[in-house]
């Protein structure tokens, strides 16, 4: 049996990964911060509820403990993010973002995540065949920032797609540092959902698919790469 932590799954891209996780058969552990929201999500869906802020050392720990007491890890999905929309739904651009709109976005997108994958480590390494799927977006390609035409290159954000570019560089570095793991960092497209004020363009089942795809990755499988459905994408 596969045991699989999602952070931030109490909806959206992260609810969606854990209902087809379940589905393939997947022991599920649904990472939330409110525990209200969480265990309503987790009974839906027939998951575990674990509350777990990415953003609080204690929180994180303690999540730990508990899936350690429980067996084990084997997947890591690393779906917890924010992309700091105004509250009119706008992006803060060059002109506007401050230290602290970077420091808010980072918190979470960045050291959140790092401050799981390394308190999980230790569980993920006794698994026969561990796996870390980190959820980026097509905004951390800076080929594709720097295209004219695409709709990356429209995006007048600097925060999120700066954080982002940043899980992929640590993807990398966690894939070289650990052979034995498989470490992707994957971009689900333009998902409708809360964390762009639902102007995404597709569903989060369209979304999901790329994260549960590499959360099934096989133990010969890429690691270490940046890929969307259609597959590897430009850095």
């Amino acid at each position: 049996m596969t045991t699989t932590l999602i952070t931030g799954a109490n909806k959206g891209l992260g609810h969606e990964t854990a209902r087809r996780l379940i589905e393939a058969g997947h022991t599920v552990y649904l990472g939330s911060r409110d525990a209200e929201r969480g265990r309503a999500a987790a009974d839906r869906l027939g998951a575990r509820l674990v509350v777990l802020d990415v953003t609080d050392d204690d929180s994180v720990a303690a999540a730990v403990k508990t899936i350690e007491a429980d067996g084990g890890l084997d997947v890591l999905v690393n779906n917890a993010g924010i992309e700091g929309r105004t509250a009119d739904g706008g992006v803060i651009g060059a002109a506007d973002v401050t230290a602290d709109d970077l420091r808010t976005i980072f918190e979470t997108n960045v050291f959140g995540l790092v401050r799981v994958t390394h308190a999980f480590l230790p569980l993920l390494l006794r698994s026969p065949a561990p796996v870390v799927v980190n959820v980026s977006s097509g905004l951390a390609s800076l080929a594709r920032m720097t295209t004219e035409g695409t709709p990356a290159y429209a995006y007048p954000g600097v925060a999120y797609p700066a954080s982002k570019a940043a899980v992929n560089m640590i993807t990398v570095q966690y894939a070289k540092a650990f052979p034995q793991l498989r470490v992707n960092a994957v971009e689900p497209g333009f998902t409708k959902t809360d964390l762009n004020h639902n102007t995404g363009i597709q569903t989060v089942e369209e979304g999901a698919e790329i994260i549960v795809r590499m959360a099934q990755v096989a133990p010969d499988g890429p690691t270490g790469g940046y890929f969307d459905a259609k597959g590897p994408l430009p850095w």
